[in-house]
């Protein structure tokens, strides 16, 4: 499980420059042959359906489809509840009552299986700890409960339906005087039985996940107390999780069967100077161009999802960063504000200019080497791509700088939110799912400051393929994407459903 972190060795501003006049001739060719003969992708064409107002911002976080009632269950943080529609005609989609939480606090996330909804709700002072609500999808009255960890963030199903999963995402409250540890539950629907998992026999190994990329650094904090569980993904054969710990740059693999966490994978870091890996990383410089520079970005993925190909476990990151920023505590900077050690960086005057390096965000947690006061190297928040990794941890594949790319090159108007968060995490792709369609391997990434959703074909997972971009006026934020597949789809196709956060919306896509 051993990452490759490259050498932080300074390679200079700027060396290339791509604009929306020269992207086809740094895209170039890929060496021709039989491979750019036309696959098997027609079918795999998703349009624009239809949209349904779920209400105002926070209205449409996170949703679930339940295929026996036809019912999608939304995660409505604006007014706390879940709202439910009946979406047998997707034309005219009904809205029912509203799932009633017992438990009070906020849902956070929901997930269906066999008949059943499980809402994740945190406690109302969220350094508590949370519930995990089970309903039945046809009454919607409640089941069970469950007592789970602190801020409950994602909740899933295994596939066979006899567990729910559960990451404890632990957040300090704004003071930063409590930070109540990460865990990962583990529940028995049909026993009731709740395994927590935590992160206790990671501490003696601190230093040595740390020498790889993983990061420990709030105040006072153990390991155990520091990670932040937020995403899980399951195997097919409902024996293995994965679970991302973004803020710490990392991904804990979690052995279903023996309810253990078997190992934590750290995701080292991006070279942002190697080509292929070029951002944009100013909002003041007047141009949506990428260029080489001198800054390495942290993983620290949101969503993750998982697929098999050939007997091969991997799984799909979608790489957001998250900086840890609270009254009591924060690591985020402007580059301009640091002092960048004069021998790495001889130009750094010219480097902190506001339309060169000096408006990207960068984390004041790393990049000190010798210890002197200075800055030896540049981290940013995030790798403004998705990547695959295999079941064990090692890197298959990363996007680079392809939605980038793509982006410009088809929608210049949206590239990293009309160039607004060039500075920050670029379009921050923070969703990610996959459906099987056909034979092919078809991933959706949702960006959030894009308001889009990419498409690709993932069947080869060292040599993803691009097929289209979805976006849809007055869409503003995906948060939770799920694909329906066609045997379960009230309209017999394969239904791409986007839940918009911060617009409120529910948009549906047909293949």
């Amino acid at each position: 499980m051993k990452n490759f972190i490259k050498p932080l060795t300074y390679l200079g501003l700027a060396i290339c420059f791509i604009s929306c006049e020269h992207l086809d001739d740094f895209i170039g060719d890929d060496g021709g042959g039989e491979d750019d003969a036309p696959q098997e992708i027609v079918n795999i064409d998703f349009d624009y359906h239809s949209t349904i107002q779920v209400g105002g911002e926070g209205a449409a976080e996170i949703s679930a489809f339940d295929p026996s009632t036809n019912k999608l269950f939304v995660v409505n943080v604006e007014i706390n509840e879940i709202s439910s529609f009946d979406i047998s005609d997707i034309n005219n989609v009904v809205q029912l009552s509203p799932v009633v939480c017992l438990q009070d606090g906020a849902p956070n996330s929901v997930a269906v299986s066999n008949g059943k909804l499980a809402v994740a709700i945190e406690a109302p002072t969220k350094q508590d700890k949370g519930f995990i609500e089970l309903f039945d999808t046809t009454t919607q009255q409640e089941i069970n409960v469950f007592n789970v960890g602190a801020l409950p963030d994602m909740v899933t199903f295994t596939p066979d339906g006899k567990y729910i999963v559960v990451a404890n995402e632990g957040e300090p409250n704004d003071d930063y005087t409590i930070d109540p540890k990460g865990i990962i539950s583990i529940i028995n629907i049909e026993s009731g039985e709740v395994y927590n998992l935590g992160f206790d026999a990671f501490n003696s190994q601190e230093a040595d996940l740390e020498s790889q990329g993983f990061r420990v650094f709030g105040p006072h904090a153990t390991l155990a107390m520091d990670v932040e569980p937020e995403y899980v993904a399951v195997s097919d054969d409902s024996k293995t999780a994965w679970v991302t710990l973004q803020e710490n740059n990392g991904v804990a693999v979690v052995n279903l069967e023996t309810k253990q966490i078997e190992a934590i994978v750290p995701l080292g870091f991006k070279d942002y100077s190697a080509m292929g890996n070029e951002i944009d990383p100013s909002d003041k410089d007047d141009t949506k161009a990428l260029r080489s520079v001198p800054v390495y970005g942290m993983y620290q993925p949101d969503a993750i999802a998982y697929y098999n190909v050939d007997g091969m476990d991997y799984v799909v990151t979608a790489n957001e960063g998250d900086a840890r920023d609270y009254d009591g505590y924060s690591e985020e900077e402007r580059l301009e504000d640091f002092m960048l050690d004069e021998t790495v960086f001889p130009d750094a005057a010219t480097l902190q200019l506001e339309e060169n390096l000096g408006r990207l965000k960068v984390t004041n947690t790393l990049g000190d080497i010798d210890g002197d006061g200075d800055y030896d190297a540049i981290y940013n928040y995030g790798a403004r791509s998705f990547s695959i990794w295999s079941g064990d941890g090692q890197l298959v594949y990363d996007s680079g700088n392809d939605i980038a790319i793509q982006t410009l090159l088809l929608t210049p108007g949206a590239f990293n939110g009309n160039d607004g968060r060039s500075d920050d995490k670029g379009a921050e792709p923070e969703a990610v799912t996959i459906q099987k369609i056909g034979d092919k391997q078809i991933l959706f990434v949702g960006l959030e400051r894009n308001n889009q959703v990419m498409v690709y074909d993932i069947s080869n997972p060292s040599a993803p393929e691009f097929i289209q971009i979805l976006e849809t006026a007055g869409d503003v934020g995906p948060e939770g994407i799920i694909v329906i597949a066609a045997e379960d789809s009230p309209t017999g196709k394969e239904l791409l459903v986007v839940s918009n956060e911060v617009s409120g919306t529910v948009t549906f896509y047909e293949n």
